[in-house]
């Protein structure tokens, strides 16, 4: 039988591709990069370490300690000339050296004696390492306290300010300069803000070598709890102020409800507050309680408004008289004040100008008749650089020389163009009516129409939306407006700009005719001036009254022939001849009014010179 043939088929298996080797960018490259190094190896075990917990780092911690005092120890007693002899002594000389300075006992002796030891010097290890964790923990949440203004003020007789707004380093400066005059007092701030931050924005208001005091506290001003650590019933005057936030007043209303509830109703405390619309106002004032004083603050700018439009040049005599810098109003009661005429009082201040009386009701009378006798009660209203003025006894009159009266000059219609709108407008165009100003609206947008056709330019600031991100905006651009159209015409038309943020005052395009009304600076220093004598509110509130006796910027030449070499004083007498308290002057060469100033000092008195008085339009 033939056997067949075995036929075995060849595998199909692809043959292996040979591996690629490096490219040229890799064998440019050099050898690969190697594993991580011995340190961010030794990183990587510490992290794990600390991951597993306070257990495994004391254990490492115990190791590391043994493995750098145990050799230490050892070869101190093998080079000790004095060491046991024996490999016993010098392991319990060992031992007792590791004890010691572990703080382990390092006794001698039996095993149960050195476990014994072990656990005596454990246990106390553990007491002092709970005791001093409980002393740093207290002492870091004290200071965490602290950081956060957490603690209670203990202060007596400060001035607690509430609320958090742009004004709010504008009257803590301006109640610091009037503790500082007197020497003494604390600034207490609260407001819902970082206190670090509150401080860093506040430490350039503190006067330098002034023993005055500002602490700030972090907490809401409307909550009860917050109020009593910083102790308003205790406090000499306390200043509410409207935030920059949407329902601010709505937000002052609750901080004087709970101001009440905090100090009761029989507390001495001067409060000052402020609402944003006027239609608050009576909502606030019943919130405050009687005696208190609440600004309405578009009401005060709208008649700061229209005495600047009604007195060019006149709002920086107003920011100079309603701050603590230099001179600023005082109420005297000096013994011996009952009796005297006002006329003859008025030139017995030699450090001071008078400019009115109040009564022992606190109704104020502004540069009243010279025959008008004070009565028990009355003050005597001054601008001079402190409440210390100086009031001379009776003297008999001078024998003065008399200057001529001149006729005041024949009052001319007058028109303003009011650019801009805001809700202060209607008061404001109300109160130029009545000062004799008709004024006309233009709030469209772009560049104002013709403005060298009429008498007065006001800007206003808007829009009136709370939280508005540039309220300034506006009125910038308009006045980039107004300055190109006066030098296109050539003729520079007086303006009045409204702003509402004073970092806006250096970027303003104002020209020399150009006042810059700073309203929400204004009111702020007026809350701060109202906090420190309450009768001022009344005094204040007549003085920027739309009619009546006001701050009124006349010509020298009205009171004095031109070319006069006289000392202020005699000013200070041609004006009560004319009906009307001088307060200082402005020079012709200078911008910045000069409020009382020296009585005795003469100068020339000429053309350009300004004479500043509170009298009648």
């Amino acid at each position: 039988m033939r056997k067949e043939r075995e036929f075995t088929v060849p595998s199909q298996r692809t043959p292996r591709r040979p591996r690629p080797g490096p490219g040229p960018a890799a064998r440019a490259a050099g050898p690969p990069a190697a594993g991580p190094g011995v340190r961010a190896r030794a990183r990587y075990w510490v992290d794990r370490t600390v991951v597993r917990g306070v257990s495994a780092l004391v254990a490492w911690l115990a190791l590391a300690c043994l493995g750098l005092v145990a050799p230490a120890s050892a070869l101190l007693v093998w080079t000790d000339s004095k060491a046991p002899d024996t490999l016993q002594g010098k392991a319990a000389t060992i031992w007792r050296t590791v004890g010691q300075t572990l703080r382990l006992g390092g006794e001698v002796g039996p095993p149960l004696r050195m476990v014994l030891s072990v656990f005596l010097a454990l246990v106390s290890l553990l007491y002092v390492s709970f005791l001093v964790g409980i002393v740093t923990t207290a002492l870091t949440d004290r200071l965490a306290e602290l950081e956060r203004g957490q603690t209670t003020v203990v202060e007596r007789g400060h001035t607690l300010v509430l609320g958090w707004s742009e004004q709010t380093p504008t009257v803590v400066a301006e109640l610091l300069a009037a503790h500082a005059q007197r020497g003494r007092g604390a600034v207490v701030v609260l407001a819902d803000r970082d206190k670090t931050e509150m401080e860093r924005e506040l430490r350039d208001a503190l006067p330098p070598r002034a023993r005055v005091r500002l602490l700030c506290r972090r907490g809401r001003p409307a909550d009860p709890a917050a109020l009593a650590r910083v102790t308003p019933a205790a406090a000499e005057a306390v200043v509410v102020l409207p935030p920059d936030t949407p329902g601010a007043d709505a937000r002052v209303i609750r901080t004087l409800l709970a101001l009440r509830a905090a100090v009761g109703e029989g507390c001495a405390v001067r409060i000052v507050a402020a609402v944003r619309d006027g239609a608050h106002l009576p909502t606030a004032r019943l919130a405050a309680g009687p005696g208190a004083v609440v600004l309405d603050v578009d009401d005060l700018a709208a008649r700061l408004l229209v005495q600047c439009v009604l007195e060019p040049g006149l709002a920086l005599v107003l920011e100079d008289l309603l701050d603590f810098a230099g001179a600023e109003l005082h109420v005297l009661r000096p013994p011996g004040l009952p009796g005297r005429r006002y006329g003859e009082l008025a030139a017995a201040c030699p450090d001071a100008c008078a400019i009115g009386i109040v009564r022992a009701d606190g109704t104020p009378h502004l540069n009243p008749p010279p025959e008008t006798v004070l009565v028990p009660g009355d003050g005597l209203v001054v601008l001079a650089e402190d409440h210390r003025a100086t009031v001379l006894p009776a003297a008999p009159p001078s024998g003065a020389v008399p200057f001529p009266l001149r006729p005041p000059a024949a009052a001319r219609p007058r028109r303003a163009l009011v650019l801009g709108w805001n809700r202060r407008g209607e008061r404001v165009v109300e109160g130029l009516a009545r000062g004799g100003v008709a004024a006309v609206r233009d709030d469209g947008d772009g560049e104002p129409a013709a403005p060298e056709e009429y008498d007065h330019v006001v800007v206003l600031a808007g829009p009136d939306d709370d939280g508005h991100p540039d309220p300034d905006g506006r009125a910038l651009v308009t006045l980039l407006h107004l300055r190109a159209r006066a030098r296109e015409s050539g003729r520079s038309v007086p303006a009045v700009a409204e702003l509402t943020d004073a970092r806006n005052r250096p970027l303003a395009p104002a020209g020399p005719r150009t006042d810059l009304l700073l309203t929400g600076r204004l009111a702020a220093l007026l809350m701060a001036q109202v906090s420190q004598d309450a009768h001022l509110a009344a005094a204040f509130d007549a003085l920027f009254a739309p009619t009546g006796d006001g701050v009124r910027l006349r010509p020298v030449t009205d009171f004095v022939p031109p070319g006069t070499e006289a000392p202020f004083a005699t000013l200070v007498t041609a004006a009560a001849r004319h009906g009307a308290a001088a307060i200082g002057y402005r020079p012709r060469n200078s911008p910045r009014p000069r409020l009382n100033p020296p009585k005795t000092g003469t100068r020339q008195w000429g053309p350009g010179d300004v004479l500043i008085v509170v009298g009648p339009a």
